[in-house]
């Protein structure tokens, strides 16, 4: 496998990121900061990763707000 140091996404499954995410904000924040449907109406994590890997829009904001997590903590 090849070393990517500079990505803080290397290794780290999509599912994780959307756990940690939920786990901090909660879904009813995290579809206010990020307005798509799979986080807003019925979600869960099972939906939002089947909407997310096939939504790269979306994918790139749910990792650009984790990246921004990361940087808080």
């Amino acid at each position: 496998m090849e070393e990517q140091p500079n990505n803080p996404l290397h290794g780290i499954k999509l599912e994780e990121i959307v756990s940690v995410l939920v786990n901090y904000y909660g879904w009813e924040r995290l579809g206010s900061i990020i307005r798509i449907n799979c986080f807003i109406n019925d979600p869960s994590i099972k939906s939002s990763l089947k909407f997310l890997r096939r939504t790269p829009w979306a994918r790139e904001k749910v990792e650009a707000l984790y990246i921004e997590l990361l940087k808080k903590r």
